[in-house]
C-alpha cells in the first residue's frame, strides 16, 4: 500500500497554519470580546464601517488572519504593507495612488503587520493621508502601542486587544485541522484526546505553533493500514518534552499548583523553583501561575511585606509583554521572593470574619453619620448628620463609629509580629490606645 506523505494532493510545501487560514468571521476562531455578536468590531466589518485601527496582541493568535478577512469582506481596495521591507518612498508612492482613489469615491485599506518596526520618520508618512481619509490604516503589533507608536498616529486609530488563545480555542482548531479537506483529513489521524490538549499546552496560546507542530506530529506518526497512528512518544519527540503527561484540567494540575504553594508557604526557595519549572515545561500558561502568586502574595504575605504584591504584579506584566520562554526568569524572581518572604495570613483570615458578619447583617443600614447627602432631602433626613472629618484634628483620628451597631466593637485584622507587620501592629495599637483614653 502507498504510504501518504504530508504533501500529497496538496499545494506544495504550504504550512498548515496556512493552509487552514480561515476566510469568514464564522470560521475564525478565538477573541469572542472582540468578534462575537453585537459586539464593536464584528458590526464595524459586518457594516463595512472600518476606521484606522491597531490589532495589539501575542504572536499567533489572528491579527493577520482577522485583516485578511477584512480584505475578502470590505469593498475597499486593500494593500498588505511589510513594516521591514517597505521604506519611505513606497510609502508615499502607495499614498498618493490611495487619495487619486479617495478622489473619486473609492476607500483603500493598508495594512501594517509589526507596525511598531516602522521608525518615527515612516509612522508620519501615513499621518497625513490617515487624516484626510485618504486610507484605513489596519496594524499589527506584539508589542505595547503606547511605547511603539507616535502619539499622533496612535490618536487616530482605535487599539483592539487580541489575547492569547486559551486551551479549548487550541484544541478546536486542532480538530479542524484534523477533519478539514484542507488539513489533514485524508491521513486518518488517530490521536487521544489527552494528546490533542498536550498540543494545546505546548502551544502557549499560539495557534500558529500548535498547528505546526500536529503537522510534525502527523509526519512522524506510525502508519497503520492507511491510518496515522499518534503515541504519546510521538508528541514528546515533536515537542522534546518529556514531562507531557501533565493536564491542565486534571488532578496533576491542581498537585503541581498546591505543591508551589506550600513550598513558597514553607519558605521553601528550591522546591517552589522546582515546582514553577515543572509546570512551564509542561506547557502551562505563565500567565495562570502569575495570577496564582498575585493571589499568594496577599493570602500568605500580606502586610508582612507589601512589595511582595507590587513584585508579583510587575511579574504579571512581564509574562503578558514577553511570554514564553523568556518569561520564566521574570516568575522565578517573583516566585523566589515569596518564598523568602516573611509571612501572614493575617489579611486572608480578616476578609473570611467579616465575610460571614457582612452576609448575616445585609439589610443592616449604612450609620447616618457616613452617608452622603448630595440633596436637600438627604440633609433633612440627618445624612451625613454627625460625620467627624479626621483630617481637621491634630491626630488625624476621631471617635465616629464606622460599624454597624450591631457590629460595633468586632475586630476582623489581628497583625502577626512577622516581618513589616510588627509596624502595622505597633500603629494599631497606637490608633486604639488613643481611642481608648478618649472615651
Amino acid at each position: 500500500m502507498k504510504q501518504h506523505t504530508l504533501f500529497d494532493d496538496r499545494q506544495d510545501h504550504i504550512p498548515l497554519a496556512t493552509r487552514l487560514r480561515p476566510e469568514t468571521l464564522d470560521e475564525y476562531v478565538g477573541q469572542e470580546h472582540l468578534l462575537g455578536k453585537d459586539k464593536l468590531l464584528r458590526q464595524l466589518i459586518d457594516q463595512d464601517r472600518l476606521s484606522s485601527m491597531i490589532f495589539w496582541g501575542p504572536p499567533g493568535v489572528g491579527k493577520t488572519t482577522l485583516a485578511n478577512i477584512i480584505a475578502k469582506t470590505t469593498n475597499a481596495h486593500y494593500i498588505d504593507f511589510s513594516a521591514v521591507t517597505s521604506g519611505i518612498k513606497e510609502i508615499k508612492e502607495v499614498m498618493n495612488r490611495a487619495e487619486l482613489d479617495r478622489q473619486v469615491g473609492k476607500k483603500t485599506i493598508v495594512f501594517i503587520d509589526e507596525i511598531h518596526r516602522f521608525n518615527k520618520a515612516q509612522q508620519d508618512a501615513f499621518l497625513p493621508f490617515v487624516e484626510k481619509g485618504s486610507i484605513i490604516l489596519i496594524g499589527a503589533t506584539t508589542e505595547n502601542p503606547s511605547f511603539e507608536l507616535n502619539t499622533a498616529v496612535l490618536s487616530r486609530c482605535k487599539v483592539f486587544v487580541l489575547h492569547s488563545l486559551n486551551q479549548e480555542d487550541i484544541v478546536a482548531l486542532l480538530q479542524i485541522a484534523l477533519n478539514s479537506e484542507k488539513g489533514l483529513k485524508s491521513f486518518q489521524v488517530q490521536i487521544d484526546p489527552e494528546l490533542l490538549e498536550v498540543l494545546a499546552g505546548f502551544s502557549n496560546g499560539d495557534a500558529r505553533v500548535a498547528l505546526n507542530t500536529l503537522e510534525m506530529v502527523v509526519l512522524n506518526s506510525k502508519q497503520e493500514d492507511g491510518k496515522s497512528i499518534v503515541t504519546k512518544e510521538i508528541v514528546e519527540q515533536c515537542t522534546s518534552k518529556k514531562s507531557l503527561l501533565y493536564d491542565k484540567k486534571g488532578e496533576e494540575h491542581y498537585n503541581i499548583i498546591s505543591a508551589l504553594h506550600k513550598s513558597m508557604r514553607n519558605s521553601d526557595v528550591d522546591a517552589s523553583i522546582y515546582w514553577l519549572a515543572r509546570m512551564l515545561e509542561a506547557g502551562e500558561d505563565p500567565l495562570y501561575v502569575a495570577r496564582r502568586i498575585v493571589r499568594f502574595a496577599s493570602e500568605d504575605i500580606g502586610m508582612a511585606d507589601s512589595r511582595a504584591l507590587e513584585i508579583c504584579v510587575a511579574a504579571y506584566q512581564a509574562c503578558h509583554y514577553l511570554g514564553m520562554p523568556e518569561c520564566n526568569v521574570h516568575l522565578t524572581h517573583a516566585v523566589t521572593y515569596l518564598a523568602l518572604a516573611p509571612k501572614s495570613n493575617a489579611l486572608y483570615m480578616a476578609y473570611n470574619q467579616a465575610k460571614v458578619d457582612a452576609n448575616s447583617t445585609l439589610a443592616e443600614p449604612v450609620p447616618l453619620q457616613l452617608r452622603n447627602a448630595p440633596t436637600k432631602l438627604m440633609k433633612e433626613l440627618d445624612y451625613g448628620k454627625g460625620y467627624q472629618y479626621a483630617h481637621d484634628t491634630q491626630e488625624k483620628i476621631t471617635m465616629m463609629q464606622c460599624l454597624p451597631k450591631s457590629l460595633q466593637g468586632k475586630e476582623y485584622y489581628h497583625p502577626t509580629n512577622q516581618g513589616s507587620e510588627v509596624k502595622v501592629a505597633q500603629r494599631l495599637l497606637q490608633i486604639k490606645d488613643w481611642r481608648n483614653s478618649h472615651k
